[in-house]
């Protein structure tokens, strides 16, 4: 059975109520498959209804990290 670990809900700039949520979700398809990140996009608020939903699988995070921060500019 998966289980939904709320980390953070962010507002959604542009947005008036928009919010970006995140959690981590263990055993997302059932039982020994591996744990992922759930980032959320609410364009009205509802995060129990998100617009827009990825998984992202734990291993991937870093790379995950280190592209996000090449669109932003950093690197």
């Amino acid at each position: 059975m998966s289980e939904n670990t709320s980390i953070a809900e962010l507002k959604l700039s542009g947005t008036k109520n928009g919010k970006i949520s995140i959690a981590t979700i263990s055993q997302p398809y059932g039982e020994k498959s591996d744990s992922v990140v759930s980032v959320a996009i609410s364009l009205d608020g509802n995060s129990i209804e998100p617009d827009w939903k990825v998984h992202i699988p734990k291993d991937n995070i870093d790379e995950l990290i280190e592209s996000l921060k090449k669109a932003k500019g950093f690197i």
